[in-house]
């Protein structure tokens, strides 16, 4: 068995690769040569966390693969990362164990490319002002995710630790992005949303993180924060003003995605009026962004075929460029 570790992965696969093969295994889903058995949560409410076990298989490639993830919020208090994961590569036509790999930055490199895709096709073709809720664990990839699509000229952090958010700062200057993006740190979440064209919430919030009538007209918004159905990253008047929501996994959005269950509870709204999925958005089955005054929302919690898309793509490029220790397990 191989065994591939982080620092591995980052140096050999970043986020263009990941756009690709994302979006390579949404058009196999959508000529149903993928399998998506159904995620398990396991709760740990002493810890506020949770572990995560998501299995998927290709059936034109032959491999399968199970992703174990565990996010434990207080972790950084400790000296330990709040996500850690690994996913199982297996040979589908023999059984054979082929490869183990760190799941972590995969897990965000992945959610930022569904991002990316949706945002590539709900925001606006002129959208300049990047407002990001939440700089934790999830953000970093989320931005990158909007600027290998869009041309972002400012940035806007909100965060409600200022440290947290100068750090994110540093370490998108660190990461190389565009010297000419403006990048600020905002305390007044309600100015940093009536600027946004795009919107990225990345956070555990159980309650809204802004007010739904502080979007402007034009503006789309990916939340990938929330995944669990007591969790609300937007609130309902958010929802009820959207022209467009597009979800990443029906089936997971409506066990999962806290802000959509409310809302499907409340009389003026239901899981009908959803647009759609990713990949109906991707192969066209459904439109995107028609003009320029629709209010658009992407939200994500996450399945195990975009784990299987860019474990694949980490496999390959271990074989093409001998990365990564065998191991007899």
């Amino acid at each position: 068995m191989l065994i591939i570790n982080e620092k591995e992965i980052q140096t050999t696969y970043g986020m263009k690769e990941a756009l690709q093969d994302v979006e390579h295994i949404l058009r196999s889903k959508a000529e149903e040569k993928i399998l998506n058995p159904h995620r398990t949560i396991i709760e740990f409410p002493a810890h506020n966390a949770s572990v995560l076990y998501m299995p998927s298989s290709d059936l034109t490639n032959e491999l399968t693969t199970i992703k174990t993830v565990s996010i434990f919020p207080e972790n950084p208090a400790v000296g330990k990362p709040t996500t850690q994961g690994v996913i199982l590569v297996t040979d589908a036509q023999n059984g054979e164990h082929l490869a183990l790999m760190n799941a972590s930055y995969l897990t965000r490199l992945r959610t930022g490319a569904i991002s990316g895709l949706a945002t590539d096709r709900l925001a606006r073709k002129d959208a300049k002002v990047l407002t990001v809720i939440g700089t934790g664990g999830m953000a970093f990839e989320q931005v990158i995710g909007v600027l290998e699509v869009r041309r972002i000229e400012k940035m806007l952090l909100v965060n409600p630790t200022i440290s947290k958010a100068e750090r994110f700062k540093e370490r998108l200057v660190e990461f190389g992005i565009d010297d000419n993006i403006q990048i600020e740190i905002v305390s007044d979440v309600s100015a940093a949303v009536r600027q946004a064209d795009i919107i990225c919430c990345s956070t555990r919030s159980n309650t809204p993180v802004f007010d739904g009538n502080d979007v402007k007209a034009g503006t789309h918004v990916n939340g990938v924060g929330s995944y669990l159905p007591h969790m609300r990253e937007v609130d309902h008047t958010f929802i009820k003003r959207c022209s467009k929501i597009v979800i990443d996994d029906e089936t997971g959005v409506k066990e999962e995605a806290g802000e959509l269950i409310y809302a499907n509870e409340q009389p003026d709204w239901s899981y009908d009026e959803l647009h759609g999925e990713l990949m109906d958005l991707v192969v066209g089955t459904i439109d995107g962004r028609e003009n320029t005054e629709e209010i658009t929302f992407f939200k994500s919690v996450g399945a195990s075929y975009f784990d299987l898309a860019v474990a694949q793509g980490v496999y390959r490029k271990a074989a093409e460029l001998g990365i990564g220790v065998e191991v007899q397990v």
